[in-house]
């Protein structure tokens, strides 16, 4: 569901490495006991309470061992408790790896659930919030008044400076006014939508600083929700699922220059929606007053339900939770078919490379594009209608404007030059020397065509997979770029890793080999916005910790001097409590100028992509065990339950 509008996702701040040290504990507040009755039982409290001052004030640490010890054991006893979860939660977990598989093609026996939860129905606006046109206020009706709602959230974007998202915006909004409206708004520059749009700026300042209470209120209807919609019985256990909301209505963003941005999202209504369970499961109402599209039982597909969008005319889903069954299985089935083109991949690239020389068109260009998907890991690229999405190729779809020839560039022979957005409108820039049957043959590709004419003409991605299929039960254009995506992590690996580095020394080999992978797939970001601060923020640490270091560097100058005078076995203990503290500052230290340099060396490399989608989780998990890292430090919790299948699974000596 995510994938409806393309709106991208907020990238989450890097955990920052705790670098907290011993810190001093307060002092007790025992209070002293009295029987409270009377002015003698309150002086004698006040008796008792002053001497137990004056006695922690003479043994001023007492207080604080004291308190500490009660801190520590709650503490530990906390700890004790989320252990205790863990493991309960360890032995509940369906480890669905274990049992035998269902027949083929057979997804599940049992599906039961809720259906989807409608996005809330439009609240209109208070009397005193206004829109204008021409400089006067005009009063809208609701459906009017609910998309000029759309576009005043979004005044303060980008987006509603672009003249094809205006004019896409303005021409549906029109469509869905009243024959009224539509004879007085007919120009987007009389519109004046800033006293709605302060309206929701103020709404969202507002929510920001609701009190605890509102806040805990508004999270436990939203977990009550969750509870209700966000999970399924699939074959007999609970399983989550993904994202059991329908969008609500708004305006299509797309990425990049997309010809549709501005177009209207319409409302999704139970009537849209196809709902697929087990024929034996209760099948789910919809709202009150409204009634499903249909209702199926198609135990072959793994989607709950379904609908069409208005805007692509393409088909959206509502689908299990990452760590579900069905999502590990498919995950761990890619991989599988990855690990096969290990032992097939030789004799497919010498197939390509005699290809290169064949007598038909068709085949060389088959060759020379498969050589491409399996060198530079290119996604393959399908024909799509004009106009229908944003100007994106894939190397079955790119065209002569997309590369330039050149015999000999910056000191090296037959370079091909790639300048193409890809995917999510990710331009691919790239420079790579190239065979010379491969150079000859692309040449040849570009002869007598004009810029805009297709780089293989004759090629299509059906004919490229059915090629492939032949070659390999399962083998797609895809699946090179996983194979290629998993074989180079776990090289780098090997080559990096150090086994005598600590911890955030393998941290550092295990990014540097991850972002080798996210290079060559061209996973890419733009710099967030809050990267300079947070180096700032960083670096300010760093700088702090320096100073503590230098300082408890002349403290232990200061200890051993005094030991070597005294030779005193207190000196001792003190010496060695100064030398412990000074590495673990140093370790501290260490540690923020790794992630200062990670920070550095990623900040506009995306890492989740591949790590998630093309990596085998295995080779990780495998890296994990043999160099003693925590898996804790590679996938977060969500990632741990989405991969839960190959931490099971691998033990150090997997090989992809």
């Amino acid at each position: 569901m995510g994938k409806g509008g393309g709106d991208r996702k907020k990238l989450k701040e890097e955990e920052e490495v705790d670098e907290k040290g011993d810190e001093g504990l307060g002092e007790s507040q025992s209070a002293g006991k009295g029987d409270g009755k009377g002015k003698r039982g309150k002086i004698k409290k006040e008796k008792k309470e002053k001497g137990k001052k004056s006695e922690e004030e003479e043994t001023p640490g007492k207080g604080r061992k004291r308190k500490s010890k009660e801190e520590g054991g709650e503490k530990t006893n906390k700890k004790a408790k989320k252990e205790e979860e863990k493991k309960r939660e360890a032995e509940n977990k369906w480890k669905w790896w274990e049992e035998e598989k269902a027949a083929h093609g057979v997804k599940w026996t049992q599906l039961e659930h809720r259906g989807p939860y409608f996005a809330p129905l439009y609240e209109p606006l208070p009397e005193d919030v206004r829109f204008y046109y021409d400089g006067k206020p005009l009063k809208l009706s609701l459906a009017t008044e609910e998309i000029a709602t759309f576009y005043a959230k979004m005044l303060n974007h980008e987006y509603t400076t672009k003249e094809i998202f205006q004019n896409n915006f303005f021409h549906d909004w029109r469509k869905e006014m009243t024959s009224e409206e539509q004879e007085i708004i007919q120009d987007l520059d009389k519109c004046d939508f800033s006293e709605i749009h302060k309206y929701f700026v103020d709404q969202s300042e507002a929510r920001k600083v609701l009190p605890k209470e509102e806040k805990q209120k508004l999270k436990e209807e939203a977990d009550k929700i969750q509870e209700e919609y966000g999970y399924c019985i699939l074959d007999g256990h609970r399983e989550k699922i993904g994202n059991f909301k329908t969008e609500p209505p708004g305006l299509f963003r797309g990425r990049g220059n997309h010809p549709k941005m501005g177009m209207l999202k319409k409302r999704i209504m139970p009537e849209d929606v196809i709902i697929n369970c087990s024929r034996d499961s209760k099948i789910p109402e919809p709202p009150e007053g409204h009634k499903w599209k249909e209702v199926r039982f198609d135990n072959t597909v793994t989607w709950l339900a379904s609908w069409t969008e208005n805007i692509q005319n393409t088909l959206k889903y509502i689908m299990l939770n990452p760590s579900s069954k069905l999502k590990g299985e498919k995950d761990w089935q890619k991989y599988e078919v990855a690990r096969r083109l290990k032992g097939v991949v030789h004799k497919i690239r010498a197939q390509y490379r005699a290809d290169w020389k064949s007598k038909e068109m068709k085949k060389r260009q088959r060759a020379v594009a498969l050589y491409f998907i399996d060198k530079l890991a290119l996604r393959a690229g399908n024909e799509k209608e004009e106009g229908e999405t944003a100007d994106t190729v894939g190397c079955c779809s790119l065209r002569v404007e997309h590369i330039k020839l050149h015999p000999e560039l910056d000191g090296q022979e037959h370079v091909v030059e790639f300048d193409f957005l890809g995917k999510d409108s990710i331009r691919y820039y790239n420079k790579v020397s190239v065979e010379k049957l491969v150079f000859k043959n692309l040449q040849r590709f570009v002869k007598n065509k004009d810029p805009t004419d297709d780089l293989f003409d004759k090629l299509n991605t059906n004919f490229l997979n059915k090629h492939l299929q032949n070659l390999m039960d399962g083998l797609t254009a895809k699946v090179f770029r996983t194979y290629n995506a998993s074989i180079t992590l776990q090289e780098q690996l090997k080559a990096l890793t150090n086994p005598d580095d600590n911890i955030a020394g393998k941290l550092l080999s295990y990014n540097r080999a991850n972002r080798a992978v996210a290079v060559l797939c061209n996973h890419q970001r733009s710099v967030p916005k809050t990267f300079a601060k947070s180096m700032e923020i960083l670096q300010a640490k760093i700088d702090a910790k320096k100073k503590q270091v230098e300082e408890a560097q002349q403290e232990v100058k200061k200890a051993e001097d005094e030991f070597e005078d005294t030779k005193d076995a207190k000196a001792q203990v003190n010496m060695e409590k100064k030398k412990k503290l000074l590495k673990r500052l140093e370790e501290q230290l260490a540690r923020l100028e790794v992630q200062a340099m990670d920070k550095e060396e990623n900040k506009q490399i995306a890492l989740g992509t591949s790590k998630l989608n093309y990596l085998d989780p295995r080779i990780s998990v495998a890296w994990c065990k043999k160099f003693g890292v925590p898996i804790e430090k590679i996938y977060n919790k969500t990632q741990r339950e989405k991969f839960a299948w190959a931490i099971a699974m691998a033990n150090e000596d997997f090989e992809f």
